[in-house]
């Protein structure tokens, strides 16, 4: 229930609009029952029965004929016809008109939704820090703003149209059945809530197969972001054979899960038609004998009440509908709601101290992190870089190097020890003002779909001449002129010196560069 209520809360910017909508869909059930209970003046000047309303006439016809009495019940037979089909006419238009505005109205408020929860999630995701995007696979995360928010909407959409219009088009006729003949009305509604109950355990299914279709979807999203993005990758390696099975075995599973769900989605719609139409055939069968006894229902009254029983079951379907519409869209905002909760970890907090520039070093202080929980990347780390000089951190891939010099912008935390800059921890310091300080020159290229300049410029960041420089090489070939060469190893500095003295001292960064030597880098 707290995922409903926090859906519909979504809908607080959209309240006036909302009810715009939902008086447009009034008028047009009003209007759509009216048509059909015309039925019953017409078939009395039609058959002859005497005036277009009976001398002792049913609620129904009281308000017909107070809303259009002098217009039907004018002059001789064939005039009377007429004027019967022209009220119906103007009826039928003026419902249509007053439907389309509510079904635009709804479709502004689904879109509106649909833009503000994706909105929300774009922003949030901006203030979490870089150890979830490490962790969390960027197409699921695609998948969730796209196609998620879009499912989470399904209850806004469909719920506005079963609801509002559907909702309010069945009790228009319900109030019709009702002045018509009070005892089949009630005969409807207590069979009813059979059908509700034969429904639920498969909704309740539903939901939880569309939680498993859309972990899919992300996978087959994600696949599709890697491959496309290492597309160069892919082709140097001849892997395209590799990747298509790769993104095939996920595609099957979706395509199964798929399947499987929409089998019991789908099985709501007859089954709640099926019962629905036995509920209106006891309803002809009490109907006419009630009216072959002469029993209070005048022929075309059951007419009537035939007529707009069964104009009834089309929006009592869609209604049904609806539960297997509103499970499909929290499994779609459950996977939305999830990445929400989580708290932003890579903000800053009121007061911040402003950072301008390094004077006399940066030192890294029993450094440790981890990305999940006890699994250390980082063990340890002592390390100091004096400003003016250049300090190279290699080591193999997976040894910590990244994470290492990702700790100075701040992108992540120690979670113990601290990273001093001239004494002062990174954590005292606003990530704002370290990132605009530092420069960065990421191992991964990137061009975003802007112009020429607006990359160059992309976050107006320039570094001080005097900072110290960390640098994390993925080749050793691009470190012998650094001042000093720290070798990292399972997350700690196992070797510290200059390119000279380690190349020659039998150690792991002399392995690492014969390595490199012989593969011709």
């Amino acid at each position: 229930m707290g995922r409903y209520k926090r859906l519909l809360g979504y809908l607080n910017p959209y309240w006036g609009v909302f009810g715009t909508s939902l008086a447009a869909a009034v008028v047009a059930s009003v209007l759509d029952g009216f048509t059909f209970a015309l039925l019953i003046p017409f078939l009395r000047v039609l058959f002859e029965v005497g005036s277009a309303f009976a001398d002792a006439p049913t609620a129904v016809e009281r308000v017909i004929d107070f809303a259009a009495g002098r217009f039907v019940g004018q002059g001789d037979q064939s005039a009377a016809l007429r004027n019967i089909v022209v009220v119906i006419l103007v009826a039928v238009a003026l419902k249509n008109v007053a439907g389309y505005v509510a079904t635009y109205l709804a479709t502004y408020i689904k879109e509106g939704v649909t833009r503000d929860l994706r909105r929300e999630f774009y922003a949030h995701i901006q203030k979490l820090g870089l150890a979830f995007f490490q962790r969390t696979k960027g197409g699921q995360l695609i998948s969730r703003m796209l196609a998620d928010t879009e499912q989470a909407n399904l209850f806004i959409s469909q719920g506005l149209q079963a609801v509002l219009r559907n909702g309010v088009l069945i009790l228009v006729y319900l109030a019709i059945l009702f002045a018509l003949s009070w005892r089949l009305t009630l005969i409807t509604l207590l069979l009813a809530p059979a059908i509700a109950l034969v429904l639920k355990p498969i909704i309740l299914r539903v939901r939880e197969l569309f939680g498993n279709v859309a972990h899919e979807r992300g996978e087959l999203t994600a696949i599709m972001t890697e491959t496309v993005s290492g597309a160069r990758l892919v082709k140097a390696h001849a892997a395209e054979p590799y990747e298509l099975r790769r993104f095939t075995d996920v595609l099957q599973r979706y395509f199964k899960k798929m399947l499987r769900t929409q089998r019991l989605a789908i099985l709501a719609s007859p089954l709640s038609e099926t019962l629905g139409a036995g509920v209106f055939v006891l309803l002809l069968l009490v109907g006419s004998w009630a009216t072959l006894q002469g029993q209070s229902m005048r022929p075309e009254v059951f007419v009537a009440f035939v007529a707009v029983a069964m104009r009834l079951l089309p929006p009592v379907k869609l209604l049904a509908q609806f539960p297997s519409f509103a499970e499909m869209a929290l499994a779609g905002a459950s996977r939305v709601f999830e990445v929400l909760d989580r708290p932003p970890d890579d903000v800053d907090p009121p007061g911040s101290a402003e950072f301008s520039a390094v004077e006399r070093n940066v030192v890294f202080k029993d450094v440790w992190f981890s990305y999940r929980d006890g699994e250390w990347v980082l063990r340890g780390i002592d390390l100091t870089v004096r400003c003016g000089e250049v300090v190279a951190i290699v080591g193999q891939s997976g040894a910590g190097k990244s994470t290492l010099v990702d700790l100075l912008p701040r992108f992540i935390d120690p979670q113990r020890g601290a990273v001093l800059l001239d004494g002062v921890p990174t954590t005292a310091y606003s990530r704002r003002s370290l990132r605009h300080s530092l420069g960065v020159v990421s191992q991964e290229t990137v061009i975003f779909n802007d112009t020429v300049l607006a990359n160059i410029a992309y976050g107006e960041q320039a570094g001080a001449d005097r900072d110290a420089v960390v640098s994390a090489a993925h080749r050793l070939s691009t470190v012998a002129r650094a001042d000093a060469i720290a070798v990292l190893d399972g997350g700690r500095i196992v070797e510290l010196g200059r390119h000279d003295e380690l190349v020659t001292g039998g150690g792991f960064y002399q392995k690492l560069y014969e390595v490199e030597l012989a593969a011709g880098f």
